[in-house]
C-alpha cells in the first residue's frame, strides 16, 4: 500500500524533479518506508511506499524487462503468483519478488486488457514510453482512491487531492454541486469531487492520455445482474452454500499475502467475525484482532467483540474511544477525507489505526463489503416492507412491519407508528424508480442542504438529486430485480464514494495501514450477483446465505446476530459542559460563516444552539450538523490553508 503521483506534460528535468517532491511529498503518510521517482521528457512518476510484499527489493517505479514501460501502483495485486507463474512461462524475466511486476508484464502482452487479470484493490499510473502514452486504472469495487485534473498546460495525478494542490493551488476551489452530492448521496459520485476541477476516476475504469494528448476513458468491470426471473445458478441454496464457503476460504487466503504480519478488525457482527473465523479455521497464520469500545451503550459491540475473541482464541487490543476524543480529531480526520461527510463514525476508526501501527502491524482484514454484497442493510429490508406497503397503501398493517426494524437505536425512526407511516410512506408512488429504496435515507441528510447560503442554492439552479442521480444508472438496471437495483444503488453511492474512502482508505492511511477487504473479491460480487434475492434475504432476515456459509464457524448469538450497523456519537462530539469546542464554535461563527459564503449563518446558529441544548437527537439534525462543520473544515483547510 502506497501514494503515487505524477504529471504529464513539458517540464525541464530540473523542476520535474521538485515538482514530484513536493506532490509525494503530501502522500508521505501512505508510503513512510521510502520514495522513488522517474523522470523523462515530457512524464513524471512519483510513489511513497509502504512495504509489505518484496520488502528489500519492491521499490518503485518498477519497469518491464525492456525498460520501456514504467508504472507506479498503489495496493495490492492478490493473484501475483499464479499471474508471475503463469508469465514466467511464456517466457517473461522478472527481476523483483513484487506483486507490482507482473502489471508491466501483463501490459506487454495484454495491451490495455491488463487490468482484467488483476484480482486485487489498486490504482494504477502505467507510463508507455514507446508509444508516449499514460495508462491510470482503478480496481473494481473503488477500494483505492486516484484523481486528476488538468491545469497549467499538464495532466496531473495522485493517490490524493492535496497532492495535486501541491502544485497547482488554484484548484483549491470548492464545487457547489459536489459538496451538494455529498450532503445528499454521503459523498461527490464520480468523477466529481468536492473541489472544482479535479476528478476521481470512477472504480472499474481506466484513463489512457495518447501522445497526441487525447484522452480515452473506458469501464473494464461493473456490478451487474441477471434479468429478473432468471432461474438460479445452483440447483439448491445448499450447493450455493458450499460453493460460496469455498470462494470465501479462497479469497482470505488471497488476502493474507503479506511478507509483514496481518491483523484484523473484529467489530462483534457477522461479516468481520465471519473473517477471522476463515483465517483461524483455514490457515496456519496467526491472528490479532483490534476492536472499537464506547462509553454510549448505543453505540458499543465491546461484549459481542470479546465473545468472538474468547471463542476464536486471539490476541485482542480494544481502544475504547470518548465523545472527546472524537471532537479532538474530527480537523485531521476531514484533512485525509478530503470530502464533507455526514457521520463522526470514521473518527474512532482513524483512532483504531493508529493503535494497530503502534501495535506493530500494517496490514487488517476488515468485514466491509458483505452487507452490499449479501443485502445486509436495514434499507433492503425496509424497501422490501415499502413495496409490500405500495401494494396496498391504504393498509394500517403492512407498515407496521417497519416496527421489526431498527431495534438497535436508542431514537429509532419506527418508535412511533404514526411517524413511522408518515416519513417511510413518502415516495410510495415512485416504487418502480431505481432510487426507490433510497428515498428515505437522502431525505434524511439532504437536510443539510435547507442550511446552504443563498448564492449556493442559486448556483445548484434546478438540481433534483432523485434525477440526477438516475441519469447516471446504467439501461439494463431496467430488467433487475428491485434487490439488485438497490443493491447497484448502494455499491456506487454509499460504499464506493464512503465507506470504502472517508471510513476505509483514508482513515487507515492516516496511521499508514492498509485495509483489506476479502468480501469485496470481485469473483465474490459476482458469485452473490447471480443468486435470487430470496437466497439473501429470507423474510426480513439479511445476509442469509451468509449465515449459512459461516454455519460452525461462529457461536449461534454471533452467526444469528440481527445486523447493527457501525456508529458513534454524532453532533453531541463537538460540545462540553453545553458549550461547543472552541474551534466548532469559531468555525460556525456567523462571521465565519458570512466568509466563507456556503451556508446560511443564522439558520446554522440555530441548529448550533439545538444541538448545543441536547436537543438533536434524530438523524437529519446530527447529519446536517456533521455535514455543515465538516464542509466549514474542509473550506478552511483547503482553501483558506489554516492549519488545526
Amino acid at each position: 500500500m502506497c501514494g503515487i503521483a505524477g504529471f504529464l506534460g513539458e517540464t525541464d528535468t530540473g523542476t520535474a524533479a521538485a515538482v514530484l517532491e513536493r506532490m509525494i511529498g503530501t502522500l508521505a503518510h501512505r508510503g513512510p518506508d521510502g520514495v522513488g521517482f522517474r523522470t523523462e521528457p515530457g512524464v513524471g512518476l512519483a510513489h511513497a511506499r509502504l512495504s509489505i510484499i518484496d520488502l528489500a527489493g519492491g521499490a518503485q517505479p518498477i519497469r518491464n524487462e525492456r525498460g520501456t514501460t514504467w508504472v507506479v501502483f498503489n495496493g495490492e495485486i492478490f493473484n501475483h503468483v499464479e499471474l508471475r507463474r503463469d508469465l514466467e512461462r511464456l517466457g517473461h524475466r522478472f527481476y523483483t519478488h513484487a506483486d507490482t511486476e507482473v502489471i508491466v508484464h501483463l501490459y506487454d502482452r495484454h495491451g490495455d486488457r491488463f487490468v482484467e487479470h488483476l484480482n486485487g484493490q489498486f490504482a494504477i499510473a502505467l507510463w508507455d514510453g514507446e508509444r508516449g502514452r499514460l495508462v491510470l486504472a482503478r480496481d473494481r469495487a473503488g477500494i483505492r482512491p486516484l484523481y486528476h485534473a488538468r491545469t497549467q498546460g499538464r495532466f496531473w495525478f495522485a493517490s490524493e487531492i492535496k497532492a495535486l494542490l501541491a502544485v497547482a493551488p488554484e484548484l483549491a476551489a470548492l464545487d457547489v454541486r459536489g459538496l451538494a452530492q455529498a450532503l445528499t448521496y454521503w459523498a461527490p459520485v464520480d468523477p466529481r469531487t468536492a473541489f472544482a476541477g479535479v476528478h476521481s476516476l470512477p472504480a472499474g475504469h481506466c484513463l489512457a492520455i495518447e501522445a497526441d494528448g487525447s484522452e480515452r476513458r473506458w469501464r473494464y468491470w461493473d456490478w451487474d445482474f441477471p434479468d429478473a426471473g432468471t432461474p438460479p445458478p445452483f440447483a439448491s441454496i445448499d450447493d450455493a452454500t458450499a460453493a460460496l464457503r469455498t470462494l470465501l476460504v479462497d479469497a482470505v487466503r488471497l488476502q493474507l499475502r503479506a511478507d509483514v504480519p496481518v491483523g484484523a478488525y473484529l467489530s462483534g457482527g457477522l461479516d468481520s467475525s465471519g473473517i477471522v473465523a476463515l483465517v483461524r479455521r483455514f490457515s496456519a497464520a496467526p491472528v490479532r484482532t483490534f476492536s472499537i469500545a464506547f462509553d454510549d451503550a448505543e453505540f458499543d459491540e465491546s461484549a459481542h467483540q470479546l465473545e468472538m475473541a474468547r471463542h476464536l482464541g486471539t490476541e485482542h487490543s480494544m481502544l475504547r474511544v470518548s465523545r472527546g476524543a472524537i471532537g479532538e480529531a474530527f480537523p485531521r480526520f476531514v484533512a485525509h477525507a478530503e470530502a464533507p461527510v455526514l457521520r463522526t463514525a470514521p473518527v474512532p476508526l482513524m483512532l483504531l489505526s493508529g493503535e494497530v501501527r503502534r501495535a506493530g502491524f500494517k496490514v487488517v482484514l476488515t468485514g466491509e463489503g458483505a452487507d452490499e454484497v449479501f443485502g445486509g442493510y436495514d434499507l433492503f429490508k425496509e424497501a422490501k416492507i415499502r413495496r409490500f406497503w405500495a401494494r396496498r397503501p391504504d393498509s394500517r398493517l403492512r407498515p407496521l412491519l417497519l416496527g421489526r426494524l431498527y431495534g438497535y437505536l436508542g431514537h429509532s425512526p419506527v418508535a412511533n407508528p404514526a411517524l413511522a407511516k408518515a416519513f417511510f410512506g413518502q415516495g410510495l408512488e415512485h416504487i418502480d424508480r431505481p432510487v426507490f429504496a433510497h428515498v428515505p435515507r437522502w431525505t434524511t441528510s439532504q437536510r443539510a442542504l435547507a442550511f446552504l447560503s443563498a448564492d449556493a442554492r442559486a448556483a445548484l439552479g434546478d438540481w433534483s438529486p432523485l434525477d440526477a442521480y438516475e441519469r447516471e444508472l446504467p439501461q439494463r438496471a431496467s430488467r433487475w430485480t428491485p434487490l439488485a437495483r438497490d443493491q447497484y444503488v448502494e455499491a456506487k453511492s454509499l460504499m464506493a464514494g464512503y465507506l470504502l474512502s472517508s471510513q476505509g482508505d483514508r482513515v487507515a492511511m492516516a496511521n499508514s495501514i492498509e485495509g483489506r477487504f476479502p468480501y469485496l473479491d470481485h469473483r465474490l460480487i459476482e458469485f452473490a450477483n447471480r443468486l435470487p434475492p430470496h437466497w439473501k434475504i429470507r423474510g426480513l432476515t439479511e445476509k442469509h446465505i451468509l449465515r449459512r456459509a459461516l454455519d460452525g464457524l461462529l457461536p449461534e448469538s454471533i452467526r444469528t446476530r440481527t445486523k447493527q450497523p457501525y456508529r458513534a456519537p454524532d453532533a453531541a462530539s463537538f460540545f462540553r459542559d453545553g458549550a461547543p469546542l472552541d474551534w466548532v464554535g469559531d468555525l460556525l461563527s456567523p462571521q465565519r460563516l458570512r466568509d466563507t459564503g456556503l451556508f446560511d449563518a443564522a439558520a446554522v446558529g440555530r441548529l448550533l444552539e439545538k444541538c448545543r441544548a441536547g436537543r438533536a437527537t434524530g438523524f437529519a439534525d446530527n447529519q446536517a450538523f456533521v455535514g455543515i462543520l465538516s464542509t466549514s473544515l474542509l473550506h478552511e483547510t483547503f482553501v483558506r490553508r489554516r492549519a488545526f
